[in-house]
């Protein structure tokens, strides 16, 4: 992964104008977050606003949108309740949505000529015409032991993917700015919490764990660059799923319960406790296919995003059967808040903006 966020080119990049808010489009909910500089060109950050806003069960399917008017009347409702006058907006798409190849150009060329031949190998890898998709491309990294090549990460999208998602946020009277790729935003935002670790992580090899509603996506990471990646069918609606069948309620009665409380007794026992442990071994598994898909052998440390993640001993369970040492990821930890935040709220919620915490970050991108 490089240091330069990534993001699909909508010819709107030159357009982008600060403040920036971002925003993550899952399947449950739609997140908004506003970040400011404290000192320009530092990386000292203080969160403005953020909100949750659930959306309907309907309103996304497979990572795209399926109910268009949902979706739009969710955005505006959490601009309203953000309460900012700021309608820039970045976004992101699935990684399911984007295909990346990544080639070794020579060093120094022209921009035409390496936009010629970034077509040329793009053409080889895309499976449509490249006058149906979005594609754009970045000097990742200088190539090590060799000053004469660079590596260039190329991206693309079918342009309806990232059509719909602007248009979502035109109907909510906003305007998208950016579209990055969801793993990108998250990486971002998660170099934030690198410093909980010594030496920043410096040669340790760390799993992101994000727990969404459906699925559970995995990045494992070496000195800032994804070495592996994998989705599993598993996420909070299982949870829900289960309050719903054990305790006679609509799944809309079981999600708020169980942000809320107020379940019975035998609630954490009989649901939460095998849920927690099922979990657990969805990790194990995940990191177990890590070990025989690479040539790696061990995983310093998990990291878990998400929802799910600050279940109470969430992470204890995991670092149990992983035999890995566990850690909550909060992007914010060493940020400054706004008197509009509420210090306790946002810890509770924080594992579950770190794509829209990277989006944000997109405002102090100097590329």
């Amino acid at each position: 992964m490089f240091k330069e966020y990534f993001a699909i080119n909508l010819d709107f990049l030159k357009m982008k104008s600060p403040p920036l808010i971002g925003v993550d489009i899952s399947s449950s909910s739609i997140k908004m977050v506003e970040l400011s500089q404290i000192d320009k060109g530092s990386q000292t950050y203080r969160v403005e606003r953020y909100v949750i806003e659930s959306l309907p069960t309907d309103a996304m399917l497979d990572g795209g949108i399926a109910n268009m008017e949902a979706v739009s009347d969710c955005l505006l409702r959490g601009w309203k309740r953000m309460g900012t006058r700021h309608k820039s907006v970045a976004l992101a798409l699935p990684a399911t949505d984007v295909i990346t190849k990544k080639i070794i150009v020579p060093a120094g060329q022209r921009e035409d000529d390496l936009i010629f031949q970034v077509e040329n190998e793009a053409s080889q890898y895309i499976p449509f015409p490249l006058d149906e998709v979005d594609l754009d491309f970045q000097i990742a990294r200088s190539i090590p032991d060799s000053l004469e090549e660079v590596e260039v990460l190329i991206a693309a999208s079918r342009k309806e993917k990232v059509e719909d998602r602007v248009a979502a946020a035109l109907s909510a009277g906003l305007k998208a700015t950016v579209m990055d790729v969801e793993p990108y935003a998250a990486q971002a935002a998660f170099e934030l919490a690198l410093n909980q670790l010594p030496g920043r992580g410096k040669d340790q090899v760390i799993a992101l764990v994000d727990i969404g509603a459906t699925i559970m996506k995995i990045n494992v990471l070496l000195n800032g660059e994804s070495i592996y990646t994998r989705d599993q069918s598993f996420g909070g609606n299982q949870l829900t799923q289960e309050i719903h069948n054990q305790f006679n309620l609509s799944l809309e009665e079981s999600e708020a319960a169980k942000r809320s409380g107020g379940l019975p007794k035998n609630y954490q026992a009989d649901v939460l406790q095998p849920f927690c442990e099922t979990l657990a071994i969805e990790v194990m598994r995940a990191i177990q296919f890590f070990y025989t898909s690479t040539q790696y052998t061990e995983v310093n440390y998990i990291f878990i995003a998400g929802g799910s993640a600050v279940i109470p001993g969430l992470d204890a369970i995991i670092a149990a059967r992983t035999q890995v040492s566990t850690l909550i990821l909060n992007p914010f930890a060493t940020m400054e808040l706004s008197s509009r935040i509420i210090p306790r709220q946002l810890n509770l919620d924080a594992p579950s903006l770190l794509i829209a915490c990277g989006l944000a970050l997109r405002n102090f991108d100097p590329s």
